[in-house]
């Protein structure tokens, strides 16, 4: 007899009790341990890292859908628990080890290693007019598949296909996650608010709003964890809510409607003994994706890119000029180049009569210098114009489109999003999505979809603090359009804060110089650090940091490390250990930009030209929302 048929008769000899032996799943490290089990018609789990206990809680939906229900000859009571009563028929593992390359990244190559555990579950009749015949006819199916990475754990349900053909009324999420009191979070409301570090209690203020995610959270015992969501397409946006004390649950936007076979998104938690292990182990969101769907990448370029501020011929022009003058790729219209953006009546199929823009020409122009040009639409135009403004835009030669006032959250509307993406692709026009919406991934299916807002970024001009948190929150899930500035007064943090940004945060298309016109450089010479600094990477490694404090972040592109740290409020020295990146033994030219309040000029960044060896330790003072960067050239 094999060991399936055993277990499902010590199911059958245990049902009485109505408890089912566990089912558990380990990382391929060894380090997390996923353990199901079902309990009083609860489906549990509970999850451990390197041994301590992280989280359990409860897995399931509920679904109302009163047509199906009364056929298949189940309660129709719409508050009840849908997963209870679920019987366990079966269950599958399975083991996977491969390497892709992404079409860019912060990574050459991903690994894609874990361990799935399927378990399969029916509810409704199964007995026929004999009594043992299955009737599936009368079954609601049901999979919770696990996936143990090293990086983390991650949750999917599945429905798999319907023999009578109905779809299902999905009305909420039932997965929970409860954590040892004592435990704290970092909550943000919505995506571009700032964060508060709160304990998981109702008596906490913040917890009257759900939280975003990735949701960052700090354990008694020493664990650094994050709960988020990871390919979102065609559901209803998930966030964290406070159920009980110390008890988190997901919290669907608004109701679902599917049909089956379907796949809902992936829950995703992940830990580390220190902060900075979650940022190098977030490529996790991207393997939990589908692989590219677009057959020819060639023209997907990422690059940094340089807002024209005056909506004019003559100002786009002159960013064209100071983009390949200062080592960017494109320049960027933003509102207003087609008229007022809310209004119903402004076309994006032309320019506004009152801007003095030849738009073929301007593009031209551009492409003529190696520069291209992205093009601000509000959803509006974008709901109502899209088939006839991509093909407008591709005949103009625009690279890309910045979408803005996207509306989120809705499974309508997550839809339309991420169809639009994909009708972009067919037009060869990448895209950045602004405002509230937060990636899970997707880009890796569609690599045309380049970055996205969703973060409190310099728009909002935050300080230090909230700087150095993004990177163990935000920046998990994936980039983030922080839009840096640089001369602008009204920023709250030191040039050299500023200066190192593109390292630490990533985004495939940074726009620089946010709220800046090219006449305000003035030959500033550690500006060369932006000029060189690329957007992608072939190697990325956090290497210190504290949410809130400070982060230390280095990234290697070809035989080049830039290495940045961003400060909070706090005054304080670090060490950088070059033997983590840098080859021991090898020389090195190191550019070296600290903040210098000494110094008599516009910025106070103090640049110097130092020889080096790797595996030399080099100590970093950074001031109060200061910073440092660092370019390491290997030497001929």
């Amino acid at each position: 007899m094999n060991k399936k048929n055993i277990f499902l008769i010590i199911l059958f000899l245990t049902g009485c009790l109505c408890t089912v032996l566990s089912q558990t799943v380990t990382s391929p490290d060894g380090r997390y341990s996923f353990t199901f089990a079902q309990v009083h018609n609860r489906l549990t789990y509970r999850l451990s890292f390197n041994g301590k206990d992280m989280t359990h809680g409860e897995l399931g939906v509920d679904i109302d859908n009163h047509l199906v229900e009364s056929a298949m000859g189940i309660p129709t009571d719409t508050n009840r628990v849908w997963t209870a009563g679920m019987r366990l028929t079966g269950t599958e593992t399975l083991s996977k080890d491969t390497t892709w390359t992404p079409v860019y990244g912060e990574y050459a190559q991903l690994r894609d290693h874990y361990n799935e555990l399927t378990l399969h579950f029916a509810k409704g009749s199964t007995e026929g007019a004999n009594g043992t015949a299955y009737d599936k006819r009368k079954q609601y199916l049901f999979d919770i598949i696990v996936r143990a990475y090293d990086e983390g754990i991650a949750i999917r349900y599945h429905f798999p296909e319907a023999t009578n053909g109905l779809f299902m009324h999905i009305t909420s999420d039932r997965t929970s996650f409860a954590f040892a009191d004592g435990t704290e979070a970092w909550h943000a409301a919505w995506a571009q608010a700032q964060y508060s570090r709160v304990k998981l209690l109702k008596s906490e203020p913040a917890w009257c709003n759900e939280s975003e995610r990735p949701l960052l959270l700090h354990l008694p015992n020493g664990l650094y964890t994050a709960i988020g969501e990871a390919a979102l397409s065609d559901f209803v946006r998930g966030k964290l809510k406070l159920t009980a004390d110390n008890v988190l649950g997901m919290s669907m936007y608004d109701t679902a409607d599917i049909i089956t076979p379907y796949d809902m998104p992936w829950r995703v938690i992940m830990a580390g003994e220190k902060a900075v292990d979650l940022i190098n182990n977030k490529q996790l969101f991207l393997n939990l994706n589908a692989p590219c769907r677009i057959s020819d990448t060639s023209w997907i370029r990422p690059g940094k890119a340089i807002r024209v501020t005056q909506l004019n011929m003559a100002a786009a022009m002159k960013c064209v000029d100071f983009a390949v003058d200062r080592g960017l790729q494109y320049i960027e219209l933003d509102a207003g180049w087609y008229g007022p953006e809310m209004r119903v009546e402004s076309s994006a199929l032309r320019v506004a009569s009152n801007r003095d823009i030849d738009m073929p020409r301007l593009c031209q122009y551009a492409r003529e210098k190696g520069i291209g040009v992205w093009l601000y639409v509000n959803q509006r135009a974008l709901w109502q114009q899209l088939d006839s403004i991509l093909p407008r835009f591709n005949e103009w030669g625009v690279s890309g489109i910045k979408f803005g006032f996207v509306q989120v959250g809705s499974q309508e509307w997550t839809t339309w999003l991420h169809q639009a993406v994909e009708k972009c692709a067919r037009y060869h026009i990448m895209v950045d999505i602004h405002d509230e919406y937060r990636p899970t991934g997707w880009s890796r299916t569609y690599p045309n979809l380049m970055t996205q807002e969703g973060v409190g970024g310099n728009e909002e001009m935050p300080n230090a603090q909230h700087n150095t948190i993004l990177p163990f929150t935000r920046f998990l899930c994936g980039p983030a359009d922080y839009t840096p500035c640089y001369f602008n007064g009204r920023v709250k943090n030191t040039h050299t804060h500023q200066l190192a940004m593109p390292v630490v945060y990533y985004s495939p298309i940074t726009f620089l110089y946010w709220y800046d016109k090219p006449e305000l450089y003035r030959g500033e010479e550690e500006l060369d650090f932006w000029k060189h600094c690329p957007t992608v990477w072939d190697e990325s490694i956090a290497l210190d940091g504290e949410p809130g404090e400070y982060i230390v972040q280095a990234r290697r592109s070809g035989n080049e490390w830039y290495v940045s740290a961003m400060n909070g409020l706090t005054e304080r020295t670090v060490v950088l250990n070059t033997a983590c990146f840098l080859k021991k033994g090898k020389k090195y030219t190191m550019e070296l930009y600290t903040d210098d309040p000494t110094l008599k000029t516009r910025t106070n960044v103090r640049t110097q030209m130092l020889t080096i060896k790797g595996g030399k330790p080099i100590t970093l003072h950074l001031l109060s929302s200061g910073g440092a960067a660092v370019r390491f050239v290997p030497t001929k």
